[in-house]
């Protein structure tokens, strides 16, 4: 195999549940493809590297910072949603029956794997709460081990500011994620969410 397919295959490879075999697989698709599908393809995923970036205040993906999330007027300023990464902010948002801010940690705590809240985006949480305005902090982190692990950090860490912590109804079975589940199974778990 020439150096160009395999060096594709491997870069392939690198993303996560691509294989050797799939990898392959959408080789020999975009090779088929016209030339041009090709070239798009390559410069959405440059544009993409190049012009995305965190939000400086929720930490979502954004191409314009702050985001259209955190800039919107019509959405509810006493309210943020924490989640563990920009993919379930996605979730969320498809379920439409959440209209307040989020909070994205990039990660959860894990004390064995030497991931603590000073390696996510606790300290900005915090500093969110203690500016005033927040009435409520809904802790949306995936119902598994390092997911509770990071709820009780997060209520430790905003205990003294009096803010009224919730957690989404686990409707959502425990070792779940919420990228996986369907809108109407995020939203009964948003709106089932319990005092925490």
């Amino acid at each position: 195999m020439s150096r160009p397919l395999e060096n594709l295959i491997y870069e392939l490879s690198k993303l996560p549940g691509i294989g050797e075999k799939s990898a392959e697989r959408i080789l020999y698709y975009i090779l088929e493809q016209d030339k041009n599908e090709a070239h798009s393809l390559a410069e959405a995923i440059v544009d993409a590297a190049e012009n995305i970036e965190e939000c400086s205040i929720c930490h979502n993906y954004t191409d314009d910072d702050p985001c259209e999330i955190c800039t919107d007027d019509t959405r509810d300023k006493t309210t943020i949603c924490v989640v563990e990464s920009p993919r379930d902010v996605a979730s969320m948002e498809k379920t439409n029956s959440y209209n307040g801010l989020y909070h994205v940690l990039h990660g959860t705590v894990r004390p064995t794997s030497g991931i603590f809240p000073s390696d996510l985006r606790f300290d900005s949480l915090v500093r969110r709460v203690n500016e005033g305005g927040i009435k409520e902090v809904i802790i949306a982190t995936n119902p598994t081990t390092d997911g509770d692990t990071t709820a009780m950090y997060i209520q430790e860490a905003l205990r003294d500011t009096g803010v009224l912590m919730t957690r989404i109804a686990h409707g959502i079975p425990v070792g779940g994620n919420l990228e996986y589940y369907d809108e109407l199974t995020i939203g009964t778990a948003l709106k089932n969410r319990v005092n925490y």
